[in-house]
């Protein structure tokens, strides 16, 4: 962090601290007793639109995200280290392609501003220097590729361990959305297709794959079928269109995380199923966070199940909207930041003022478990047509970081709304992760890294073999947002 010079007097120091301390005090979160602070923004960085990967494609943002906490260090320079940035599925915007998953490896360089003061300048977006360093594929367990198309009618047949898979033009069909690193180097690696939680080594090959509960599990006809209507080229619409019940279409395991005891793995689905009410953008509140016991990594084992019931508002015209749920990080097997927000807005589309992104603090402890019970059938829902059993209580939000915030936004030369611009926010905010500031007089502070998912949208792009322009002149940025914030307890856990 950056401090006052030594020659600043000691009456500036107490009245920066009487400025900041109001704002601190407003955006404490008090979750079973214990206080979680957000200090507010302090960096932001960029990768932009037209970077290309190790590969020559248009390098894919961030879906999910884990930094490399082993190799963080800090320095009178600033903070050094890298992280781990998981594409999904490629460009689709006109239909899905035979795009390659991979991950990439990013350096980072970060110079924080303090909490509460105001970047060198008001356009200050270079705190956060990453650079691509690396780019792996993601491949089935023989080594050979896996695709970013959809499934439509392919299931690749369950085989020892494994179960069935979704599976296009004979390739394993991945959509990854979140990814924990594992101190042996393999990762768990969440995808919406299935929606399964996939485990790689650390070369990238497949080792093992956990379907969720069949009330997760997308079924059309009585049988499951993974296609999530973005047909390929040439490829018809599945029939139907949306399942009958399980996962809505491109609404899987959007959030995972491991807990920091490493003895559990968190997944959270995007939304509500089909059958709980999520076959509609105002009845989708209530999604599920399923709990693995991790101890046997190649078998997780469903230990909890809870509902999570997913932030609600009005868009301009009064109607109910229910947000997504995007990115979680685990605080213990009970409590979880949970990145949420609404859909359409933002820079590179025609909406441009996001009326939600919003992280909150999910707390389980007093929820209804409904792990392998009649819930976790397709056809018992537990909240049909949006409306929760009454036997069932749902975790509990608290609101916790506002990513819509004007002033904070303002201090970096970013902006919610208009004008529709590079500094304008991105639709989908999608990735997080937390590293600690390396400050022994605050044990409990971490960098939250929150980073933008821009759909490979550029006017430079280059993938499947084919260059390509994105839309209404879109060129959305792959973007760092970084907070520093108070999380008492977690690097005891």
């Amino acid at each position: 962090m950056k401090h006052l010079p030594r020659t600043a007097s000691l009456g500036v120091a107490l009245a920066l601290f009487t400025a900041l301390t109001p704002a601190l005090a407003d955006r404490t979160a008090t979750v079973g007793g214990t206080s979680f602070v957000n200090k507010g923004l302090v960096g932001v960085g960029r990768i932009p639109a037209s970077q290309k990967d190790k590969f020559g494609e248009t390098f894919g943002s961030g879906s999910g995200m884990a930094i490399d906490t082993t190799g963080w260090t800090h320095s009178a320079e600033g903070y050094k280290g890298s992280l781990w940035l998981l594409p999904d599925r490629g460009y689709n915007v006109v239909g899905t392609t035979d795009y390659r998953p991979r991950l990439n490896t990013i350096g980072i360089e970060f110079a924080p501003t303090a909490p509460g003061a105001a970047p060198a300048a008001v356009q200050e977006q270079s705190g956060v220097k990453a650079t691509l360093a690396d780019t792996m594929l993601l491949t089935d367990d023989k080594g050979a590729d896996a695709t970013g198309l959809d499934p439509l009618n392919g299931v690749r047949a369950a085989s020892g361990d494994t179960p069935i898979l979704p599976e296009a033009n004979g390739k394993l069909a991945l959509d990854n959305e979140a990814i924990v690193r594992l101190p042996d180097g393999s990762m768990f690696i969440s995808d919406e297709y299935g929606p399964n939680i996939y485990r790689f080594s650390a070369e990238g090959r497949l080792l093992s794959a956990t379907q969720p509960p069949a009330a997760l599990v997308p079924m059309r006809h009585g049988a499951p079928n993974f296609a999530s209507d973005n047909p390929g080229p040439g490829a018809a619409e599945p029939d139907p269109k949306d399942p009958d019940t399980g996962r809505q279409n491109n609404q899987g395991l959007e959030g995972m995380a491991m807990t920091p005891d490493g003895k559990f793995l968190i997944a959270v689905l995007q939304s509500a199923p089909r059958q709980d009410g999520g076959d509609s953008g105002a009845t989708r509140q209530n999604t599920r966070a399923l709990v693995y016991d991790a101890s046997d990594l190649a078998h997780l084992k469903l230990a909890h199940e809870y509902v999570v019931p997913l932030p609600v508002f009005k868009d301009a015209k009064g109607k109910t909207k229910v947000a997504a749920q995007s990115e979680i990080v685990a605080l213990s097997d009970q409590t979880f930041l949970m990145l949420t927000r609404d859909s359409g807005n933002g820079q590179g589309l025609k909406g441009d003022t996001s009326l939600l992104r919003q992280i909150n603090i999910v707390d389980l402890s007093a929820a209804t478990d409904i792990a392998r019970g009649a819930f976790d059938a397709a056809d018992k829902p537990v909240a049909p047509k949006g409306v929760l059993d009454p036997s069932v209580t749902p975790a509990k939000l608290t609101p916790f970081i506002d990513l819509n915030d004007k002033g904070e936004l303002g201090r970096f030369g970013l902006h919610n709304g208009a004008p529709n611009d590079r500094n304008n926010l991105s639709e989908k905010w999608e990735a997080m992760s937390v590293v600690s500031v390396l400050d022994p007089k605050l044990p409990d502070d971490y960098f939250l890294f929150v980073a933008n998912d821009n759909d490979f949208l550029t006017q430079d792009g280059f993938q499947v073999g084919a260059p390509y322009k994105a839309e209404d002149g879109a060129d959305v940025d792959t973007m760092f947002t970084v907070y520093q914030v108070t999380l008492p307890g977690l690097a005891k856990k």
